[in-house]
């Protein structure tokens, strides 16, 4: 799978408010093989998603914290604002 259909499958899932454990183990594991190859905003949008359905990850959610604090300059406001509120 490719970064960005990781990062919009978990999305639609979760905006749509539909958690399936299984699925979301599996994005967690890909996303944390290939952390380094996310934007800003994918780290972003994976943090969201994963928070907003209460999904646990915990090894994904502590890739997400070292690769964005390396980045953290990269980041916009709302792409910040959005992974603050996750963590």
């Amino acid at each position: 799978f490719t970064v960005q259909s990781l990062v919009t499958t978990a999305w639609v899932f979760a905006t749509s408010g539909i958690s399936e454990s299984r699925l979301f183990e599996a994005i967690a594991r890909a996303s944390e093989q290939r952390i380094g190859d996310f934007k800003p905003q994918d780290l972003s949008n994976t943090a969201w998603a994963f928070a907003k359905l209460g999904a646990p990850a915990p090894q994904l959610f502590e890739a997400i914290a070292r690769e964005s604090a390396q980045r953290v300059g990269d980041f916009n406001a709302q792409g910040l604002a959005n992974t603050a509120w996750a963590f």
